[in-house]
């Protein structure tokens, strides 16, 4: 961690003046935890120190000192009996700003045995990611470092968990665990109930110089927030807006991110945007492709996104087409929804899942759709030129701003809109 903190445990690094482990601590005691159980090993002295019973914090703390290495889950598990039937378990060098209070709340409704807070980053190629079902029950665990070549869709698993105790009971006595290697692969292995509780709430590790620094300057910037204070958002179109447009992509393979996209999704999450993507995918409803196809697309798309150092907070889109007489369409979708553009379903979807300031947000497109659904969901608009053959069709719905590109449009909403991060 550099010189300036070569001998103070990671934990009491100071993030805005006070130690991680103090922030880790309020969150906890605000979210009216009692009891927080502390496992040491390198300079657990200044822990013990630093946090004394815990009655400073209005907690009851206890310090486990670790005598010999058993990774970030042997000593906790070692220490089963001490711990509570329910409870939540957090890395020490993680900044955390999470509603507990919710995913608590979560796990205990869905009869969880272990929840891993799990959200999209800006470097998913050296994170342990996960896949999950429908129901968002974790089916795979796909640990770093990664084959070349892969297409993993962006969710990171956070260093945040919410545990039954009774669910660690097989691993008493393993010794040295991991605890996505070893704990959560081996629940999934064993038919547990996994769960992966989706959250954009401000979280993230500062175990290295570089990621120490992110996280300072966000504090500074007053960007360590949760879901629920309310920020804009820019909605994007998909094709023609990040990707080249294309008559009906099917597979991955046709999707082509378009040059400069990364950079100005950075610039907008820089300036204080939830980055938010609704696309209408008709191919599902006609026929040419599943649901399964379309999310291996988008993993491709979030993993591009992410060598270029950028994510999307979330991909909505409508599955639906009203019209018939397509070879292999489904009858179940060809309907006349809410969801599909112009129409504004997923829009307000959007604003209830992650609190949008709508009246500061934009929509981003190429269609005269989108431009459309902006206006009657109350957003300003911005059109890219990407289609010649739509664009005066869409320039008649008269967008606030004309762009030649995405980077051309962040650079406008960037410079003109003033946001709090």
């Amino acid at each position: 961690m550099g010189e300036a903190y070569a001998n103070l445990p990671k934990a009491l690094i100071p993030i805005g003046g006070k130690p991680v482990l103090q922030h880790q601590l309020e969150l906890a005691k605000g979210a009216g935890v009692a009891g927080v159980s502390v496992f040491a090993g390198h300079l657990a002295d200044q822990i013990e120190a630093f946090v004394g019973d815990g009655s400073r914090f209005g907690l009851q703390i206890r310090v486990h000192i670790e005598r010999e290495p058993l990774g970030n889950a042997g000593a906790l598990v070692a220490a089963l009996d001490d711990l509570p039937g329910q409870f939540f378990v957090l890395y020490g060098d993680v900044m955390p700003a999470v509603d507990l209070t919710a995913l608590g709340a979560f796990h205990l409704e869905q009869g969880a045995d272990f929840t891993a807070l799990a959200h999209p980053n800006d470097h998913p190629h050296d994170s342990d990611l996960l896949e999950t079902d429908a129901e968002d029950r974790i089916t795979s665990i796909h640990a770093y470092p990664h084959p070349a070549g892969a297409w993993f869709a962006n969710l990171t698993n956070a260093a945040l968990y919410a545990v039954r105790c009774d669910a660690l009971q097989p691993f008493a006595g393993a010794g040295k665990l991991d605890f996505t290697k070893d704990v959560m692969a081996g629940l999934i292995a064993r038919g547990a109930r996994v769960l992966a509780w989706r959250s954009t709430d401000y979280i993230k590790d500062m175990g290295s110089p570089e990621r120490l620094r992110r996280v300072d300057a966000d504090w500074r910037a007053g960007k360590i927030t949760n879901a629920r204070t309310p920020r804009p958002a820019v909605f994007l179109d998909r094709d023609g807006v990040l990707n080249h447009e294309r008559s009906f992509i099917r597979r991955p393979e046709e999707l082509e991110l378009i040059s400069g996209v990364p950079a100005a999704l950075k610039q907008l999450r820089q300036a204080g945007f939830r980055l938010i993507v609704i696309t209408n995918q008709s191919v599902i409803a006609r026929g040419d492709a599943t649901e399964a196809d379309v999310a291996r697309i988008h993993a491709k798309l979030e993993w591009e996104l992410g060598e270029g150092g950028a994510f999307v907070d979330a991909i909505y889109l409508c599955p639906h087409h009203p019209d018939g007489g397509y070879p292999g369409e489904r009858p179940e979708l060809k309907i006349v929804c809410d969801c599909r553009k112009p129409a504004t379903g997923l829009i307000e979807r959007a604003c209830r899942d992650f609190a949008i300031d709508r009246a500061q947000s934009w929509m981003v497109g190429d269609q005269a759709r989108d431009i459309e659904m902006a206006r009657r969901a109350g957003l300003r608009s911005i059109l890219v030129r990407s289609d010649p053959a739509t664009f005066e069709a869409a320039a008649a719905q008269q967008p606030n701003q004309i762009a030649d590109n995405l980077t051309a449009a962040a650079a406008l909403i960037a410079r003109g809109v003033k946001v709090a991060a």
